[in-house]
């Protein structure tokens, strides 16, 4: 038995050893094979060197092995010896078609910039021996299959140069094919090259200009470029393919609206892709054609934006305004959406048309034809915003009010090929037009207004206070007041401190409350809560604040307020803005007389009370004392 086990265990120990050795093993490396290129296009195969001694820098040498050579070497190119290529690669050596790249010490790649068919077979990649012992592998091999170049590319029509307008649509129509007993997959890449203005930096510090646009990727995908992602996500940019002659694939691309920044050199490029045995994807083949340039003429040199009538117009109240806005430079070939609008600084209650406020809008027309009013609502039903023309609008007031004189101007914003854009679409461009200034002439109105407290007995809590307003308008043509009753707080009086020569505190002020307000078509609004308040119309011109069971808040000094609204011919009422303010009355509540018996019945039953208990207290002390000496005698 132990003779046996002695080869046993000299074969394990051999094994062993040769294991460990070859745990340190040169090892050299090649792609698996075979591998698939095209004739005329670049060839780069990677060879590496693993587990090695000596130094860092390793040398290479590359040889073939041609299908008809019956096995003879062919030698390449070497890292080492200048004369190492045999004559069929010498003269492509020395002038750099084939040549070997370092990618580091001990990794290099063999490039052949244009393959040939002759240069079909077997690469041998080979390393010298740095090691101090020989063992492992020096050398590996890959299987060349060289195919025929079959891939063809066209266009339909070329971008001549011709200025187009900002927004108009662009197609680019590019067809391409393959003819291969391969499986192979064609991908499709529509570019563009900047002007010198719109170089960017590139990987590394390189300056580059070329931007993909969108593409159809190797695994049928399409993907946009990283300048475009948003456009194709909002869908103005579009790749589709269509079936041509001849199997041909027709791809076209689709710009919606074209950008200034979309001017520059644009091309196709059609590659060819192949699935190596390591399930890497590598481009084979590959054309780019020129399409043409592209030059975008932007909108704001053609644009223009004007209002009707100029400079200043002035007109009765009542009167219909009618204003008009013209867009012109419109590029007819151009399918674009207009938002148009009335905007307005200024009225009769600033201190001038126009002169400073805050611009309202009055009314808009959006692009796809629907007609909204600002916060004047009521400006619906008196008035029209309507697209008369092409590029023309007319804003129509059918009676102008006071209110409405000020400094108008048209805002049209422009969406160029957008015919009905969404709602965060940004405007391509927005322009103003010049101001037209309104003035509005209003008649003489001229207003006042007295206010008094009713006669009556003094005021108490709990009575109603009655105050009375006089209001007058005195105009030619219908016209009426409308009265607001305010209040303020008493105010307190203000002593001197004159023991240290100080100056009196400056007094308070308050603003006023507003109580209620009798509308000029006689609607009363009330605006405070707690007191019970009526207001009403006693004459042509009186009218009453009521307030019901007066409390001790509803103190204070009172006054009206009175507003002229005259009548338009068409019968609408409008403020002509002139006012007029009462003066001020002073409501003060006295205690009632149940109040006033309230303190004397308190102060005579505590002084009952007090006399009652003195008395008692007296009268019980004399006695005790008498009724003890009583005792004391006995």
């Amino acid at each position: 038995m132990s003779t046996m086990m002695a080869p046993l265990k000299a074969t394990l120990f051999l094994f062993a050893h040769w294991a460990f050795q070859c745990a340190v093993c040169r090892d050299v490396t090649l792609p698996e094979g075979p591998l698939f290129r095209v004739a005329g296009f670049p060839l780069s195969l990677p060879c590496s060197v693993l587990e090695y001694e000596g130094p860092r820098t390793q040398e290479f040498e590359w040889f073939l092995y041609r299908d008809n050579s019956g096995g003879r070497q062919i030698g390449v190119v070497s890292t080492r010896d200048k004369g190492f290529p045999y004559v069929p690669f010498q003269a492509r050596v020395r002038n750099g078609e084939v040549r070997v790249e370092r990618d580091s010490g001990d990794k290099v790649r063999l490039m052949i910039q244009r393959l040939r068919a002759e240069d079909q077979g077997r690469y041998e990649c080979y390393t010298p021996s740095t090691d101090s012992t020989y063992q492992g592998n020096y050398s590996a091999s890959v299987t060349v299959k060289v195919i025929p170049d079959t891939l063809q590319i066209s266009y339909t029509r070329s971008l001549t140069g011709q200025p187009v307008p900002e927004g108009a649509e662009l197609t680019l129509t590019c067809s391409a094919s393959i003819q291969s007993e391969q499986l192979t997959h064609l991908s499709i890449t529509f570019g563009k090259r900047d002007g010198a203005e719109g170089l960017e930096s590139g990987v590394g510090g390189e300056v580059s200009n070329v931007k993909e646009i969108i593409a159809i990727d190797n695994l049928l995908g399409v993907v946009p470029g990283r300048f475009y992602k948003k456009r194709y996500d909002d869908g103005e940019i579009t790749l589709e393919k269509r079936n041509g002659e001849a199997g041909q694939g027709v791809y076209v691309m689709k710009m919606r609206a074209v950008r200034p920044d979309d001017s520059g050199s644009y091309f196709c490029e059609a590659s060819q892709w192949i699935l190596d045995p390591d399930r890497s994807w590598q481009k084979i083949a590959q054309r780019t054609l020129d399409i043409g340039n592209l030059t975008v003429q932007q909108l704001a040199e053609s644009l223009s934006v004007t209002s009707a009538p100029r400079g200043e117009v002035t007109l009765q109240v009542g009167s219909p305004l009618i204003l008009t806005c013209e867009v012109l430079g419109l590029p007819s070939e151009v399918n674009s959406g207009l938002l148009v609008q009335w905007m307005k600084r200024g009225s009769v209650s600033s201190d001038g048309a126009g002169a400073g406020g805050v611009e309202v809008e009055v009314a808009r027309i959006s692009p796809d034809g629907v007609v909204s009013w600002g916060d004047d609502l009521s400006r619906a039903s008196g008035g029209s915003l309507e697209k008369v023309a092409e590029g023309k609008y007319s804003l129509k007031l059918f009676s102008a009010r006071p209110s409405d004189s000020g400094v108008y101007r048209c805002v049209v914003s422009v969406y160029a090929g957008r015919r009905n854009p969404g709602l965060s679409t940004p405007a391509t461009l927005t322009q103003r037009s010049e101001g037209v200034t309104v003035n509005l002439k209003t008649k003489d109105v001229l207003v006042s207004a007295v206010a008094q407290l009713a006669r009556g007995p003094l005021l108490k809590r709990g009575n109603t206070i009655t105050l009375i307003c006089n209001a007058t308008v005195t105009t030619t043509g219908p016209a009426q007041a409308q009265v607001h009753w305010l209040r303020w707080p008493i105010p307190e009086p203000v002593l001197k401190r004159e023991s240290d020569g100080a100056p009196p505190e400056p007094a308070v002020v308050y603003m006023p409350t507003l109580i209620a307000t009798l509308m000029y078509n006689g609607v009363a609004n009330i605006y405070i809560n707690g007191s019970e308040i009526s207001v009403d119309r006693l004459s042509a011109v009186s009218y009453r604040l009521r307030i019901h069971m007066a409390a001790p808040e509803d103190q204070g000094m009172y006054a009206c307020h009175a507003e002229a609204w005259g009548q338009d011919p068409h019968g609408g009422w409008y403020n002509t803005g002139a006012k007029a303010e009462s003066n001020a009355v002073t409501v003060y509540l006295y205690a009632r007389v149940a109040d006033l018996l309230l303190i004397p019945l308190v102060v005579g039953v505590s002084s009952a009370l007090f006399v009652g208990i003195f008395i008692i207290a007296t009268v019980t002390c004399c006695f005790m004392k008498r009724l003890a000496r009583q005792r004391a005698q006995k």
